[in-house]
């Protein structure tokens, strides 16, 4: 073998050693994929898209006897971890109170359904709600039940969201569900897109 042929032998075993060790084998990419599949983000996805942004809040909550209760506040809604979860941050001012909530809402395109994660200030409580049937494309419908309970007539709740008015308003309604299957509205929420970001969408 000649010497030049030689010399182009070494530099491309060389350029091939190094191209190889920029691109790893599939199956060392991603180990953790093996056992935690990844997705990625779908319909319900493009639907939570919707309520990114500041709004105004109105909350209104519906004791079993007496007046409502109305109070007043802000939310800021993003899309989280690379578009697939909707992150929403509360703040609430009761009589010069102020208090926060924070809810996360997530979908899985494999069942269509939906599920949400909230925390807030009033309590060590979090609630996990989920969708029974599939996204039908209009509303997010979420129930939930108290969890490590065993108790069959335990209360359960409904929610519905909704997105009125061209997206530049949303309505959160929850309902208490009874053992007897009877409803009962315990909360609104009435979330009007602020000013500013309408502006700046146009």
């Amino acid at each position: 073998m000649g010497l030049s042929r030689f010399r182009c032998l070494v530099v491309l075993l060389a350029v091939c050693f190094l191209v190889g060790a920029d691109d790893p084998p599939k199956s060392q990419k991603d180990p953790q994929s093996s056992f935690e599949p990844r997705s990625k983000p779908g319909t319900g996805q493009k639907f939570l898209e919707k309520f990114v942004g500041e709004w105004d809040v109105a909350k209104t909550f519906h004791p079993r006897s007496g007046d409502p209760v109305r109070v007043t506040g802000t939310c800021r809604q993003t899309m989280v971890h690379d578009g697939r979860f909707l992150n929403s941050e509360f703040v609430f001012d009761q009589k010069g109170t102020k208090t926060t909530g924070l809810g996360i809402v997530g979908f899985e395109s494999e069942t269509g359904r939906f599920t949400s994660v909230w925390t807030d200030a009033r309590s060590t409580r979090m609630s996990f709600r989920q969708s029974k049937d599939p996204f039908n494309g209009e509303e997010i419908v979420l129930f939930g039940r108290s969890l490590g309970t065993d108790n069959k007539n335990a209360s359960t709740s409904r929610t519905t969201t909704r997105l009125e008015d061209d997206s530049r308003k949303i309505v959160h309604r929850q309902h208490t569900i009874d053992a007897e299957g009877k409803e009962r509205l315990v909360m609104e929420l009435v979330m009007t897109r602020k000013a500013v970001n309408a502006q700046k969408e146009r």
